[in-house]
């Protein structure tokens, strides 16, 4: 399989998970300073003109959370056996897609949603509160610690974690959330995150 993903995006939570599930894959990494994601190129894989984009032999598929389902599907112990603790992995995973990812794109990306400069300021200003509130609501409602789900590393564990790296450019000391930061630190220690953060991807 052949994943597309760009530095300090949401798609190196795939890379993250393909790694914890030993599954072999072929990264290429876009330039998105240099518009590659905008290029015709690029835009024949996934007309969106977003990572992460993962080519197999008989589909393409892009969207984070539908394609670490699939990963899920290959490697199952990364989705939990119990209905309700599996449904708790996706609803962290919803939070992050619905919630997160988007107070966190208010930075940069407020053309998704306003068209005035003056728009585009304010979103930026409400950055950093957005985003603490996002982190006061993991610490409390998600994280069982040391991972989403306590013990069993899963899924959202690789989601998340991508997350929680740009939190500090957000505005948020994220040492004022002990359960996130510990979180984190759990996270930086495993294998996955130390290999994508070799090859520069984080």
């Amino acid at each position: 399989m052949k994943l597309y993903l760009a530095k300090g995006t949401i798609s190196i939570a795939v890379a993250i998970a393909l790694e914890e599930a030993g599954l072999s894959y072929t990264p290429v990494v876009l330039d998105f300073a240099a518009g590659a994601q905008t290029q015709p190129a690029y835009l024949a894989i996934n007309p969106k003109g977003r990572v992460p984009s993962l080519i197999l032999d008989q589909a393409r598929l892009t969207e984070t959370g539908a394609i670490l389902e699939y990963i899920g599907s290959l490697a199952p112990a990364l989705v939990p056996q119990d209905a309700i603790q599996a449904a708790k992995m996706r609803e962290a995973m919803y939070y992050i897609a619905s919630t997160l990812h988007v107070n966190h794109a208010h930075k940069l990306r407020g053309q998704r949603w306003a068209n005035e400069d003056a728009s585009f300021a304010d979103m930026r200003a409400k950055v950093p509160e957005t985003m603490r509130a996002a982190c006061a609501y993991l610490e409390v409602e998600v994280i069982q610690g040391p991972f989403v789900l306590g013990a069993q590393l899963t899924l959202a564990d690789a989601y998340l974690f991508v997350a929680t790296t740009w939190l500090a450019g957000d505005g948020v000391d994220v040492t004022a959330f002990p359960t996130l930061y510990a979180f984190m630190a759990a996270m930086e220690a495993r294998a996955s995150v130390r290999k994508v953060r070799a090859a520069g991807w984080l």
